[in-house]
């Protein structure tokens, strides 16, 4: 099988080094000229919550030749439109493209790659890029998994043979309800990386603070009865039915909650995400590929998402130079009376 990762940045990088290592073909695509450098001439460094070092075989995009037969799919959402005609110019009709993006991507990779040759999944653990050629896992490797999925369910034997390649790295499930376990990540990143991003601050920040992990129960809050109007049954992940656990309609079960947050998100605390990344570094981010696919479903089911449009607006100031990524900026933030 000859596997590329398109967007190999932090996760990318990352993934392709436990893939290189476990003995597969993969190339590691990135338009970060430098970074690709670094991984040809001094390999793979994954530092963080693992240590090691692997060789491995980088290119820029113009640099790809031949056909794939699998292309894992890791470009920000903000790229789509340039990366992925670069990957459509190298595959075929037998050609499998597994969009690990966050948000809800599979019908724009799709738009464009075609339906029979897209299937999607989630990443249950994260990292943080170093510097060209290294990359830091900061999720406990004992606490991490990834989700595959066709987009119209069932199991496949396609998604098999890419499960195999994903366990190169940690358990890998198959699910029918792709759509499910979409949502569940969504909430995964709407709340931690969001507030992340927002604030400037590690997950494990957020954990510490009261009002920062009420803003993050809100924010859970709405994705949850917005996922509940558009008919989606959220899939559990890790271990916890979050879709289930995490929904509250009083202070009392609002405050019950705490023992979730910590014991999921507990193992990441090191994280930094990845849109707080992108804002050290001038970029825009996927705030609307992320909690703003929760207001644009709320605004189309009827469902108010309060705390969701603050983080947007506060992030898209940040992108405008209009804030900064301050933990002070949780002052701003007004949450909806709970009795």
């Amino acid at each position: 099988m000859r596997i590329a990762v398109m967007g190999a940045g932090s996760l990318g990088t990352i993934l392709g080094a436990y893939i290189t290592k476990a003995g597969y073909q993969i190339d590691l695509i990135d338009a970060n000229a430098a970074h690709v450098k670094a991984l040809n001439e001094k390999g793979a460094t994954v530092v963080g919550t693992v240590s090691f070092n692997v060789p491995v075989k980088a290119l820029m995009p113009e640099e790809m030749t031949g056909v794939y037969d699998l292309v894992i799919y890791m470009v920000k959402q903000t790229f789509n439109e340039t990366a992925l005609k670069q990957v459509l110019a190298h595959i075929d009709e037998n050609s499998i493209v597994l969009t690990l993006q966050n948000g809800v991507p599979e019908q724009a990779v799709a738009d464009v790659i075609g339906e029979a040759r897209t299937i999607g999944g989630t990443v249950g653990w994260g990292a943080t890029w170093r510097e060209p050629g290294v990359s830091e896992l900061t999720s406990n490797p004992d606490r991490m998994t990834m989700e595959l999925g066709e987009m119209n369910g069932g199991v496949t034997e396609r998604l098999k043979e890419v499960q195999k390649v994903l366990e190169s790295m940690c358990p890998t499930l198959l699910l029918e309800n792709l759509m499910g376990i979409r949502w569940t990540k969504l909430l995964v990143n709407s709340t931690f990386s969001g507030m992340s991003a927002a604030l400037g601050c590690e997950f494990g920040d957020i954990l510490d603070d009261r009002a920062a992990l009420d803003c993050v129960k809100h924010i859970a809050n709405e994705c949850i009865k917005v996922g509940r109007a558009a008919g989606i049954k959220m899939e559990p992940m890790q271990g916890f039915d979050i879709g289930t656990l995490l929904y509250f309609e009083n202070r009392e079960q609002m405050a019950s909650n705490d023992p979730v947050y910590h014991n999921m998100w507990g193992p990441h605390r090191k994280l930094k995400a990845s849109m707080l990344q992108d804002l050290e570094k001038g970029k825009k981010t996927e705030i609307r590929a992320i909690n703003g696919v929760v207001c644009d479903y709320g605004k189309k089911y009827g469902v108010a998402t309060p705390v969701n449009d603050q983080v947007v607006a506060t992030v898209e100031a940040i992108e405008r130079g209009e804030k900064k990524y301050v933990f002070e900026n949780l002052k701003s933030f007004e949450l909806p009376e709970v009795k």
